[in-house]
């Protein structure tokens, strides 16, 4: 359904079961049970779908081996178990991804992470192989029978530097473990988000909360000014960094967030690429900060900064992140050198961590909570719950506590579970070479496509690929001239079935143009050009897209094209 009709609609009729502010992807996992539940849900965000911290991921999926130093167990257990179903329900955006983590000493930390356990140590302090090896037999047996990824395994020095040819000589050993790489965490969001719509859920971007008091949430259309009224008998407020300005808005004084800012870098090093092969570099820099080297494609992200922060509308990479992040490979690849020429594209995001009275952020918890505002007192009709922390790996897991929570408030039995439940292009995925051959011989046969192109349409879209391939067929097709590895009907396709409002929608999210580095001015031009044909923009409304996107892609990301 159309934003307008879906506007319509509501003015029709307010009355809506479940209102979720926010649609990053907590959001989302919420929408998409609560949809798969038969339950009215309205999902709404002021900006784009999954554009604000979960648009700002490391990109992993990942128990996060880390925090059993804070003696955070039974995340890390959730978060293994989420791992591994990410790969199992998303195989066409989530991948298993070897994980190395450079050793210098053998029996450094030894004491750290107990007294880390005990919150009697803040500072940071090297673990050696020996507390590397006890954290990655423990990580192990949180995965128990779900055997997804193979298990860790150390290399001595000779080995590891025999693999790794460019790998700091220093090391005394390399440990291997799996987590998950997710190729396009904005996709994996936006495929959530169309398969509630598809059972009936509705779903708005360019919709922001403009206030609320007894039993009305008043709306605003970020593309009209105009503000409309819904009357829910739940607010799930999803707003992440923002959750607490959101309850203001409410007429609500909470004080439920304390978040951490983190930044990466995107960086076109064809010589770092080869180096890393296909494994990420997770390692603790000369300072203790943990931080990462990270094959995306063909480009390598690095990251990750963990500082407080008040405002999270005004996080950006600063120039002190970028020195940080290029100085931190030496620590690992001493011979290569990374300059800001490298740089293609740059971004940051708000962690919604928990208010915290830790010493430092790397102790902050990454656990969820659900905070509930109800009660005459807060002159609300309607309960508002919170979302107070959660990452990427486990948002399945919390969206199923938040929607337990709500059916209960409703008196509905769950009646379906998203445990195993494929997710957009990974539903009746081929998991097979031989699986994959007869999906793209039959797509290739029935849409006249060539075996490349049928392939990068199945590695982009998974058997989403099925349903643009036939949309192809539908009038003459050819490829973009900048951008040859994408067609013109392609972006019909995405600008008629995804929810693009704006160019930078299609560039930063529903693609990844962007932020591999593949746009130029033309590229640019051409895409507004394209999308404009196909939502109706007229040559002005095109240049005021393309001109939006430039300041964007330059003040947020540091690309100038």
């Amino acid at each position: 359904m159309h934003r307008n009709e879906i506007i319509a609609s509501i003015k029709k009729n307010p009355s809506v079961s479940v209102l979720i502010v926010g649609a990053g992807i907590n959001g989302i996992g919420v929408f998409r049970d609560l949809a798969l539940n038969g339950v009215d849900a309205l999902i709404v965000d002021r900006a784009d779908f999954c554009s604000g911290a979960s648009a700002a991921s490391s990109h992993m999926a990942h128990g996060g081996v880390r925090y059993l130093e804070n003696g955070e167990f039974r995340l890390v257990r959730e978060a293994v178990g989420e791992r591994n179903r990410m790969i199992q329900n998303a195989p066409h955006i989530v991948k298993p991804l070897a994980t190395t983590i450079p050793v210098f000493k053998h029996f450094s930390g030894l004491f750290n992470a107990p007294l880390k356990f005990l919150g009697w140590l803040d500072k940071p302090g090297e673990r050696g192989s020996l507390i590397i090896k006890l954290g990655l037999m423990l990580y192990d047996a949180f995965t128990g029978s779900q055997r997804v990824v193979p298990r860790h395994k150390f290399r001595g020095r000779a080995e590891s530097l025999s693999r790794w040819t460019r790998l700091n000589p220093a090391i005394v050993s390399t440990a291997e473990y799996y987590d998950g790489l997710i190729q396009n965490p904005e996709r994996l969001a936006l495929e959530s988000l169309l398969d509630a719509e598809a059972d009936g859920a509705r779903a708005l971007n360019y919709v922001s909360l403009a206030g609320g008091q007894g039993e009305r949430v008043t709306l605003r259309d970020e593309l009209t000014g105009e503000t409309f009224e819904v009357t829910p008998r739940l607010v799930i407020n999803a707003t992440g960094a923002w959750i607490d300005a959101a309850n203001a808005m409410l007429g609500q004084s909470t004080h439920f967030i304390g978040g951490t800012k983190g930044s990466h870098l995107v960086l076109h090093h064809p010589e770092l690429r080869q180096a890393i092969g296909e494994n990420e570099f997770f390692f603790e820099n000369k300072d203790g900060r943990i931080v990462l080297i990270f094959p995306l494609f063909d480009k390598v992200l690095i990251g990750t900064s963990d500082i407080k922060i008040g405002d999270p509308d005004e996080a950006r990479c600063t120039d002190e992140e970028v020195d940080y992040f290029l100085g931190m490979l030496a620590r690992v690849f001493p011979d290569i050198q990374a300059g800001r020429e490298h740089i293609v594209f740059r971004f940051s995001g708000v962690r919604p961590l928990a208010s915290s009275g830790a010493k430092s952020t790397a102790q902050f918890s990454r656990d969820h909570a659900i905070q509930v505002v109800s009660g005459v007192w807060t002159g609300l009709a309607y309960p508002v719950y919170s979302l107070v922390g959660g990452k990427w790996t486990s948002f399945r897991a919390f969206s199923e506590q938040v929607t337990d929570k709500a059916l209960d408030f409703f008196g509905i039995e769950r009646a379906k579970s998203t445990q195993y439940l494929a997710v957009g292009g990974g539903r009746n995925y081929p998991r097979t070479a031989e699986e994959q051959k007869r999906f793209l011989d039959r797509v290739k046969a029935w849409a006249g496509l060539s075996e490349e192109r049928a392939r990068i349409l199945f590695e982009r879209y998974g058997t989403r690929a099925e349903s643009i391939a036939e949309f192809l067929t539908h009038q003459p097709d050819a490829p973009l001239k900048t951008l040859p590895d994408y067609s013109r009907r392609e972006i019909a396709f995405l600008a008629q079935h995804e929810k693009i409002v704006h160019l930078d929608d299609l560039i930063l999210r529903r693609s990844m143009l962007a932020m591999l580095g593949q746009l130029t001015r033309p590229a640019l031009d051409e895409l507004a050009g394209e999308l404009g044909g196909a939502l109706g923009w007229d040559a002005a409304q095109q240049q005021a897209e393309a001109m939006r996107t430039l300041e964007l892609l330059s003040s947020r990301h540091g690309v100038n094209l």
